[in-house]
């Protein structure tokens, strides 16, 4: 097997990293039949056969690392070989496989910005990435899945390196001063194979992470899992003198001087015994079928149409000046917008249009619901919507909304883009 080797000097620790060629990763694929089924229970070596290495993506494209972690997980054999894989991404926002992106992120803000949503295959929370990140994966048989261990791991590192004390609260968040997170947690367990990850907030943008998560008035109610929001902090606001790299480099020593299973210091004795750091290029030709994954996680099909049914509701007051002139109402005149989405996928809509908005000339609900139903909830239904107003005047010579259709058609505009 071919390697491209050099020997570094850090922190006084001698390691050997290689760049390790596409057919080292494919050697480790686990032995499953057809079926997908273990071929016979497994018998796990003793902790002193376990092998680690540092896996370092070269990426910093969200889907794709997303993917090479999916990869990993459904390809891999991690029974000899634990593998903690280190990565970061360009700013983006991750929402967890049950959750709903237009309750967890500013989905308008995000697509203005060009920034990536992603959803990813294990459950838990939305988190915010950028290049001030360094999330953290932990690969092991299911069997050896151990969160615990994973943490405490990432404690000492935070200690050992940087004299940064933090505790693990109920809710297996890393908190610093007593109230601060600065990482949370996920795992995806599969049969053979579980894996465990995090983010570490080093030097985030903060300002960007609270308007992408910023929470709006949406009216959607759903049985999708909500994120628990918290107080966070940046690494840097403890001690200014870490950085996502030295962070990396920390915690990788860290991983490699400790046993598989116990959490004693094995020093540069367990260091000798590793498979060291090796950075890793996520292409299809270091591990096939990866760009196959990437576009099944980059596609809308799965970041939205995977979301839990959800059902919106929303009131909007009619301005004055919309209403018939020479009546007075008793009552507030209310608009009410309420939707039932399936897939991503606007499935029924109702229109409660208020007597004074009737009586001042608007009549389209039925168009515009007959035209909505099978829409994205996007822009393309308010799309539609716009469309099914303008045809509603059938021959007449109409190019614009008038002010009525144009109250109608902003309400909506709220409602999709959640603002």
């Amino acid at each position: 097997m071919a390697h491209s080797m050099k020997k570094i000097n850090m922190n006084s620790v001698c390691v050997m990293m290689g760049l390790t060629r596409g057919v080292s990763v494919r050697s480790l694929a686990t032995g499953l039949n057809k079926t997908g089924t273990p071929k016979k229970e497994r018998i796990l070596p003793s902790e002193g056969e376990v092998t680690k290495s540092v896996f370092m993506s070269q990426s910093t494209d969200i889907y794709t690392n997303l993917a090479l972690e999916d990869w990993m997980y459904r390809n891999m054999d991690f029974t000899n070989h634990h593998v903690m894989m280190v990565w970061r991404n360009e700013p983006c926002v991750v929402i967890g496989r049950h959750q709903n992106p237009w309750l967890e992120a500013n989905v308008p803000l995000l697509s203005e910005r060009e920034m990536a949503l992603a959803r990813r295959n294990s459950g838990g929370g939305t988190v915010y990435h950028d290049r001030g990140n360094l999330n953290v994966t932990f690969f092991t048989p299911r069997e050896r899945y151990d969160r615990k261990y994973n943490l405490e791991l990432i404690k000492r590192a935070l200690f050992r390196g940087f004299g940064i004390k933090s505790t693990i609260n109920e809710r297996q968040d890393i908190i610093v001063r007593d109230k601060f997170k600065v990482s949370g947690t996920a795992a995806k367990l599969g049969r053979l194979t579980g894996y465990h990850h995090c983010t570490l907030l080093v030097n985030a943008n903060k300002a960007d992470l609270s308007k992408a998560l910023a929470k709006r008035e949406h009216g959607i109610q759903t049985n999708a899992t909500a994120s628990t929001r918290s107080a966070v902090a940046n690494l840097a606001d403890v001690d200014n003198k870490i950085t996502v790299d030295s962070l990396q480099t920390a915690l990788g020593y860290e991983y490699l001087r400790t046993p598989a299973i116990s959490l004693e210091d094995g020093g540069q004795n367990q260091i000798s015994k590793q498979r060291g750091f090796q950075f890793i290029n996520p292409t299809d030709q270091w591990f096939p079928g990866l760009g196959e994954l990437k576009n099944d996680l980059k596609s809308w099909d799965w970041c939205f149409g995977r979301t839990p049914d959800f059902t919106v509701s929303r009131t909007f007051p009619v301005p004055v000046e919309l209403l018939a002139p020479s009546k007075i109402y008793s009552a507030t005149q209310e608009l009410i917008i309420n939707m039932t989405v399936v897939k991503g996928l606007i499935n029924d809509v109702t229109l409660s249009i208020p007597p004074g908005l009737v009586e001042s000339g608007f009549h389209g609900e039925a168009s515009v619901i007959t035209h909505l139903k099978g829409k994205r909830f996007t822009s393309e239904a308010l799309s539609a919507l716009q469309e099914a107003m303008l045809t509603r005047h059938l021959t007449s010579d109409v190019s614009k909304l008038d002010d009525r259709e144009q109250f109608v058609a902003k309400c909506f505009d709220q409602v999709v883009n959640t603002v």
